[in-house]
């Protein structure tokens, strides 16, 4: 068999710093989309769509929908991953971002309880059953294009900013949020201001496609699909065989994501309903903490990923879970204090040691599958995590703040799944360096 190489002098810098840049975007107005819908659940969503209800058990079934979503990840992870192992990532990223564009966009568009009764919250639901599925798709083939195109001593650095592009989202997101806050009155932000983060979505798709079109494939993959071709053993379904030949890594990947999930989402999610309602503190306020935090954590979530290249993945990972079970005693006491600094320094130092579990996981999860099965391994092990993690967490702090009255037991939440994320660590290879071929 004959396979045509590039040649890298030719090819290798325009065509690369183009697939980060068009990953990076691509993923920020995605995570942009999703994280947008958690901030409105926190502060606008028990409001609009569920009115009727106590201020807490109405944050509560908010935040329900927002799990809801988290469901819908490992579904799209897994038909996205299928089909962007048999017929590329390019094709399958454009798709989840239009889909993700159009759930947001419509959410914008959604009458209220008041105007249609129950069946406002029903077709938020359905909205957010979208965004997840657009959402499960979206990360394996982001961080694969990257990884696939990268060379293996830099691949921790460069794989970690499609890494990025949830900070990004969040940082956009939270950012539109505090703007309105601050310039519209409350009435007029739950009665309308709200939703125009939703509707600038259409937008920001537009832009997406516009980069994202103009990404190939990488040989990496078009090479493995050559040869199975060639072969005859191209795998039919791929997700039979990461059960077949990766369940280990796959288990490995839900591990480590367990207190990344959790810590990312109480930082950034959890926070604005404890700052606002046990700390009495103004949203607006809260919203420019978030802000700065997310921010810092931007800069240095490739940071981390270059330190992995250094020092490997599995050290830099298991500092950010113990860092995070650490600092999640001192996450309230300081929010409890009421006071700006203090709270932005409780969201910052979260999100810096978040990112050092999350710089390194493109990389790490890249390197722990084979060619033909790397997008449905790397996506269902990742998106697997975010139904019992992430989707859940703020949805189990918020229900233990009700139940107890205090931050103590969503503190030793946070340190348990540090410490499953330590062991999956310890269960897991070194990958740094190993060859994608």
């Amino acid at each position: 068999m004959s396979t045509t190489t590039p040649d890298p002098t030719a090819a290798k810098r325009t065509p690369f710093m183009r697939v980060v840049t068009a990953s990076l975007i691509g993923t920020t107005i995605e995570w942009y989309d999703f994280f947008l819908y958690g901030s409105a659940a926190a502060l606008v969503f028990n409001h609009v769509f569920f009115p009727e209800s106590d201020p807490l058990v109405g944050t509560m079934l908010a935040f329900t929908t927002y799990a809801v979503g988290f469901v819908a990840r490992p579904l799209g992870g897994l038909v996205f991953g299928h089909f962007g192992d048999r017929i590329g990532r390019k094709q399958l990223l454009v798709l989840s971002l239009l889909l993700m564009g159009g759930a947001t966009f419509a959410i914008g568009l959604l009458p209220t309880y008041a105007a249609i009764g129950v069946a406002a919250p029903l077709l938020l639901t359905l909205l957010r059953v979208v965004q997840g599925f657009a959402l499960g798709g979206e990360w394996g083939g982001a961080v694969l294009l990257v990884a696939e195109h990268g060379r293996p001593e830099h691949r921790g650095f460069w794989a970690s900013w499609p890494q990025a592009g949830a900070p990004g989202g969040n940082l956009l997101a939270t950012a539109v949020l505090a703007v309105l806050a601050v310039t519209l009155p409350d009435e007029a932000f739950l009665d309308w201001g709200w939703r125009i983060p939703f509707l600038l979505s259409g937008v920001l798709v537009l832009i997406g496609l516009w980069v994202r079109l103009a990404v190939t494939e990488s040989r990496v993959f078009q090479e493995a699909r050559a040869r199975a071709e060639e072969s005859g053993e191209q795998e039919r379904a791929p997700i039979i065989g990461v059960l077949r030949h990766h369940w280990r890594e796959a288990l490995v990947a839900m591990g480590v994501r367990m207190a990344e999930n959790v810590s990312y989402y109480v930082v950034t999610a959890f926070i604005l309903v404890y700052a606002t309602q046990q700390a009495d503190m103004d949203k607006g306020l809260v919203l420019n903490s978030v802000l700065i935090a997310s921010a810092v954590h931007l800069v240095t979530i490739p940071l981390w990923g270059a330190l992995s290249d250094r020092l490997g993945r599995r050290p830099v990972t298991a500092l950010g879970a113990a860092g995070v079970a650490v600092w999640a005693f001192a996450f309230f006491p300081l929010i409890d204090t009421g006071a700006f600094w203090a709270v932005t320094l409780a969201a910052t130092v979260g999100l810096v040691l978040h990112g050092a579990m999350y710089g390194p996981q493109a990389a790490f999860f890249s390197e722990l599958f084979s060619t033909r099965m790397r997008y449905s391994g790397a996506s269902v092990g990742y998106q697997l995590a975010s139904i019992v993690a992430g989707g859940v967490a703020p949805l189990i702090a918020t229900a233990l703040l009700a139940a107890f009255g205090t931050s103590l037991p969503i503190s030793v939440y946070v340190a348990v799944m540090g410490a499953l994320t330590l062991v999956a660590v310890w269960a897991s290879r070194e990958t740094r360096g190993r060859s994608l071929d």
